[in-house]
């Protein structure tokens, strides 16, 4: 089960946000439309459970003291917030699947609610979260309607394998429940798309599904001597110990990724003040090669490659003189040679830094190899070349041509285009072309000055 006021945190377009959105404290007061949303969820959650509580025949003795024990535990559980996937996910199924055995199915949904409320009171009693965001907290329990539906309209009475089917279904009307309104919530209070969830909630998913077996176990012990699911706590405590470690260790991923992060951009300065258009031309390339990078759904790593690759693509020309770099005529054999280099330069830089920067480096390499096989400094072809590299190298080129230069002017949008699709295949990976090609024709007025349309995705006109 998630709890849904910190899913906010795991819905960030980028990992490193997300770890750092990673069980933060809110002492914000919601935005009006959350806190309309999420009072609507909380307000329809409490009507449904309160209705199911009056209508659905629990056939089982009602125990206070059972009760208070299940929701106590079930408020630990919630408290162990472990981090997995984009986000974090909590193991309240361990104590969950007893209470649908053990209390009055129609009322255990109101008891899994006074669960999270009880395990969430800390945070608020201490005020590391806004009042208004208890609202959040009945909308984080519909994931319990579901399974207390099925159990208490199919007449299960116990935990019994041989009802499997009932449990099976309980389990998927779980999961059902719980993506469908947490999906839901997002989309209307935030306008989050539910396309975005699905690698956060998955693995939530995942989780509950791979707890319910134990859960299980649990209500069966249970059921014999209600208390011995107590023993369940000791693995819950286990699973804090985990999470602890996982917390610190995703912490010290985190401050590697802002050295790594903070390293690529002193690196960016140093090229920048050695030459100006060098460092100006680079932050253009960033932001056309993560749109393309975008476009093609690479993976966040993939994406922080290339983003790193297409800022630091020339920082190995920090070793070439000036005046090789900004002069008017054409450049004789030995200069050539010179420049060529500046890919191997840029390559060993990244190599002594190490780490990330060491991938980034083979991208920088690689950013003036041609999909013919005609490039340097290796002459590799086609899909031999890093994906990454073929994305710079083709932003590079289409910004180059855009920009005004020591020996040519500036071409327009649609010549760029149209050279672009003319070495579709020889200079070019075509499929990289099509993307750059789309991406400029949509974000852009057409009329024939480069600017605009760099500008129209993300880079400084200057």
């Amino acid at each position: 089960m998630t709890i849904f006021g910190e899913l906010r945190a795991g819905l960030s377009p980028a990992v490193e946000e997300l770890l750092e959105g990673f069980d933060s404290s809110s002492p914000t007061p919601l935005p009006r439309r959350e806190l309309i949303v999420e009072a609507i969820a909380s307000v329809a959650f409490l009507v449904a459970a309160v209705a199911m509580a009056v209508l659905i025949d629990g056939q089982r003795p009602f125990s206070v003291p059972v009760a208070l024990t299940l929701v106590g535990a079930y408020a630990v559980a919630s408290r162990v917030r472990f981090a997995i996937g984009y986000g974090y996910t909590v193991p309240t199924q361990l104590f969950f699947v007893p209470m649908l055995f053990l209390l009055p199915v129609g009322a255990v949904p109101l008891f899994v609610a006074a669960g999270i409320i009880l395990g969430s009171l800390p945070e608020y009693l201490a005020g590391r979260s806004h009042l208004s965001r208890m609202v959040l907290l009945p909308g984080d329990s519909w994931h319990a309607v579901g399974p207390a539906l099925v159990l208490g309209l199919g007449g299960v009475a116990g935990p019994e394998l041989s009802e499997l089917w009932l449990l099976l279904a309980a389990l998927a009307a779980q999961l059902a429940f719980d993506t469908g309104s947490s999906t839901l919530r997002v989309w209307l209070a935030l306008a989050i798309s539910p396309k975005l969830q699905p690698a956060l909630l998955g693995w939530v998913a995942l989780v509950d599904v791979l707890l319910s077996p134990v859960g299980l176990l649990v209500a069966i012990a249970a059921a014999q001597s209600p208390y011995q699911l107590l023993l369940a706590l000791p693995l819950v405590g286990l699973l804090a110990i985990f999470a602890i470690e996982r917390r610190a260790r995703l912490s010290q991923a985190l401050e590697l990724s802002r050295a790594y992060r903070g390293t690529t951009l002193v690196l960016g300065d140093v090229l920048e003040a050695d030459d100006e258009y060098t460092g100006f031309h680079s932050q253009g390339v960033v932001s056309l090669s993560v749109a393309v990078a975008d476009e093609l759904g690479l993976s966040s790593e993939g994406r922080r490659n290339v983003e790193f690759g297409a800022l630091l693509h020339d920082v190995g020309k920090i070793a070439v003189p000036n005046e090789i770099i900004n002069k008017p005529g054409p450049l004789t054999a030995e200069e050539w040679l010179v420049i060529k280099a500046h890919t191997i330069e840029g390559q060993r830089m990244l190599d002594r830094v190490g780490g990330l920067l060491s991938e980034v480096g083979r991208i920088v390499r690689s950013s003036h190899e041609r999909w013919d096989g005609s490039g340097y400094p290796d002459g590799l072809a086609g899909h031999e070349i890093p994906l990454g590299s073929t994305i710079v190298s083709c932003c590079d080129a289409f910004s180059a041509m855009t920009t005004d230069r020591s020996y040519r002017a500036a071409m327009s949008v649609d010549e760029a285009l149209t050279e672009l699709r003319t070495e579709s295949g020889s200079q070019f990976n075509p499929a990289v072309v099509d993307v750059l090609t789309r991406i400029i024709e949509r974000s852009t007025p057409r009329d024939s000055h480069s600017q605009v349309a760099i500008t129209a995705v993300g880079v400084p006109a200057g």
